[in-house]
């Protein structure tokens, strides 16, 4: 059940925080017209101004006014209506707010607020006035000086594309807590870069950032989309050269993973899709371009816990953040909790103190959005275990924002709404990890157990919450039709050579990786056997690997052939597995060898006696239990060992399984753990493991 959250105000110290409230009226001994707004103050942050005031009875909505004054409060320009409040902007109804931040940072504005009854108008609150935060970083101090184009151009131009590398490249150059890193190429051979923030250095290795339980944020997947962009890379100003004690804090309990900008030649053509007409977020699980392969290697290689993925969206009706969880139905539970707790739990609640509207995505007429395609970041990380969200930026001002028929105004609110977000989702991390974490390792687990249905297309309902509700059109059910769910799982998929190594078409220029390249990027564990290349379910993302696999598939690779268990029910005796043997809710009583060449497959079993595997293909255990000792030597192709219950000794050794680390997560082993000579060495995928004994070598930190 997800848990409600507090709504404390957590101001962050990075931010300037001000506090500013208006002068004594020389009136003052004449009490205020009832239904005149009063308390109004006015916070300064980071990019824009929280407005605040108490609530007037019978109001429909509220007017907010902003005029620039100089340093003598005497206005230069004309008061203009900048905001419309109105109830279903946030959840808090009596502490009404308002982001304002359709200005350049650092001028001084005068700030009223009115409301109306209907289409009647209420007199004004009494004025509050105050210099705005100018941009982040003191110009005189090198690395906090660097500016984006966007900023030093007032708004009037994006970032092009070798401004961003010239600016993250003297943030490699002047922050200790910077790595610059190239994922790859784009299809025109523009480099897809990523920020490896930590402190007081990043790790040096993917697997070592691993270890630190990562956040990711990719920032640019649709060109015509840059607002989150600019975001991403003030934010990596900041995270590269803040003294501020939560900045600090942050980066020495994690490691931030910023991709500026995955689609280069997207942001270059300023076009949705990248140079092929390609929309890359249809794209992350087929990964038939340069730049999701990119990411998704990326995926697997840093192993992010959490992450956001941001856009805009063309819908002047909606809130400033529709925002949207993995929704996807074979989606781990846990994942989808805890994503629509970051979601609703925080970002709603911060939202509304700050004054940010954050809503379901699709909010006010928001149509056929946020469906189940798995081929969409979102769903693609959620069945990667991630704990994710879709960011949308309200693309125009809209009814709620009259002034940003200014495009710069536009583009300003539409960035630092990004910039707040990105800086909630850091400190939803630092505060909920553990959370987060426990998701994680049970979802790798239930996913890696192979059981319950299947769904090709299908995703969870997302409730318009709460009433009155920020969003008057959460995103449509997009329940799964009868012909694309599947009630009895395969224990793998079996692919010919041809499926497996065969050439593409389906790239650019015609030209498209192997499925066997592809599904290496995914991280996925294949045994092959003679011709035969078998992909088994009792994997952490067993939830994807049929969507890609399987006939039903509605986006797949290939046709694979379903393969059943072989061995189910009480065997008594002695069990000698040759080729490929599946084993599901099964008890076997008696020792197991395991062939050269040959594979076992487990879930649900019960092992009573020892389990020995000797130049064998691969040997994936799963929520099954071995009451006797493990010795796995020498295998070839794959070794995965997850929330499994071993009363013995564990013996790995000498294990060449290629690029593919044999995993050891989840697992009680009640005796000593050993793991010498395996090329690559075992990973735990994050997931602890519990051993009543010594661990050495390999395993020491498993």
């Amino acid at each position: 059940m997800r848990r409600q959250r507090p709504t404390l105000l957590a101001v962050s110290t990075l931010i300037a925080v001000t506090l500013t409230t208006a002068p004594t009226p020389a009136n003052a001994h004449r009490a205020a017209p009832p239904d005149q707004v009063s308390a109004l103050t006015a916070h300064q942050a980071d990019g824009y101004t929280t407005l605040a005031w108490q609530p007037v009875d019978g109001a429909t909505d509220y007017q907010i006014e902003r005029t620039p004054v100089d340093a003598d409060n005497n206005p230069t320009g004309a008061p203009t209506i900048v905001g419309i409040w109105r109830p279903n902007r946030q959840i808090n109804q009596q502490a009404p707010t308002f982001a304002d931040a359709g200005y350049h940072p650092g001028d001084t504005f005068q700030w009223r607020v009115r409301a109306r009854t209907g289409s009647t108008e209420q007199p004004y609150s009494e004025p509050v006035t105050a210099t705005t935060t100018a941009p982040w970083g003191n110009p005189t101090t090198p690395g906090e000086s660097l500016r984006t184009q966007w900023e030093t151009t007032h708004a009037a131009q994006y970032t092009s594309d070798t401004d961003e590398y010239a600016y993250t490249a003297a943030i490699d150059a002047l922050s200790d807590r910077v790595r610059v890193v190239e994922l790859g190429r784009t299809v025109q051979n523009r480099p897809i870069n990523m920020l490896v923030i930590g402190h007081p250095t990043p790790p040096a290795t993917p697997a070592a950032v691993a270890a630190t339980a990562p956040v990711a944020i990719n920032c640019n997947v649709h060109g015509n989309e840059p607002g989150d962009r600019e975001a991403c890379l003030i934010m990596a100003r900041q995270l590269a050269f803040s003294t501020d004690p939560r900045v600090t804090d942050l980066l020495r309990h994690t490691t931030v993973l910023i991709v500026p900008t995955i689609n280069g030649d997207g942001r270059a053509n300023n076009t949705r899709g990248n140079s092929t007409g390609q929309d890359l977020n249809r794209d992350y699980s087929l990964i038939r371009q340069p730049e999701t392969a990119a990411y998704i290697t990326m995926v697997r290689d840093y192993r992010p816990v959490a992450g956001y993925d941001g856009h805009e969206f063309g819908n002047s009706r909606a809130g400033d953040l529709p925002m949207l969880p993995p929704r996807h139905q074979n989606v781990a539970q846990p994942i989808f909790d805890q994503s629509q707790d970051m979601i609703e739990g925080h970002m709603y609640a911060k939202g509304a103190e700050a004054g940010w509207w954050a809503c379901p995505y699709g909010c006010e007429g928001g149509g056929n959005v946020g469906l189940s395609e798995e081929t969409i970041l979102r769903n693609t990380l959620g069945l990667k275990n991630v704990t994710n969200s879709l960011l949308e930026l309200r693309s125009s001002g809209g009814q709620t924002r009259p002034d940003e028929g200014n495009t710069a105004n536009n583009r300003r609110r539409k960035t630092y709404s990004a910039l707040w977000t990105f800086q909630q989702f850091l400190d939803y991390h630092r505060g909920d990890r553990a959370d987060i974490l426990t998701a994680r390792t049970e979802a790798i687990e239930s996913q890696a157990a192979n059981t319950g249905r299947l769904v090709f297309r299908g995703s969870r309902p997302i409730p318009a919450h709460p009433a009155p509700h920020p969003g008057d059109s959460p995103p449509p059910l997009d329940a799964p039709p009868a012909d694309l769910i599947l009630d009895n799982p395969p224990c793998a998929y079996k692919l010919t050579d041809a499926q497996y190594n065969g050439a593409r078409t389906d790239g650019p220029g015609g030209v498209g990786t192997t499925v066997a390249q592809r599904i290496a990027a995914h991280g996925w564990k294949v045994i092959t056997i003679g011709d035969d290349h078998y992909v088994p379910l009792n994997q952490p993302e067993r939830g994807l690997i049929p969507l890609l696999l399987d006939t039903k598939g509605v986006e797949k690779l290939a046709d694979g052939e379903r393969v059943y268990p072989t061995l189910t029910g009480r065997r008594n005796g002695p069990l000698v597995v040759t080729g490929f043997t599946c084993a599901d809710d099964a008890t076997i009583n008696g020792p197991v060898t395991v062939r050269a060449g040959a594979a076992l497959v487990t879930t649900a079993t019960t092992i009573s006696g020892p389990l020995t595997a000797t130049g064998a293909a691969g040997v994936l255990l799963a929520d099954s239990t071995v009451n006797g000792p493990v010795r796995i030597a020498t295998t070839t192709d794959a070794i995965s060992i997850i929330d499994v219950t071993i009363a013995g000794p564990v013996d790995l050794s000498g294990n060449t399984t290629g690029t593919d680390a044999p995993v050891l997560a989840g697992t009680t082993i009640r005796g000593p753990l050993s793991c010498t000579g395996n090329n690559p060495a075992p990973t735990n995928l994050g997931v602890a493991n519990t051993v009543n004994g010594p661990r050495t070598a390999q395993c020491a930190a498993l």
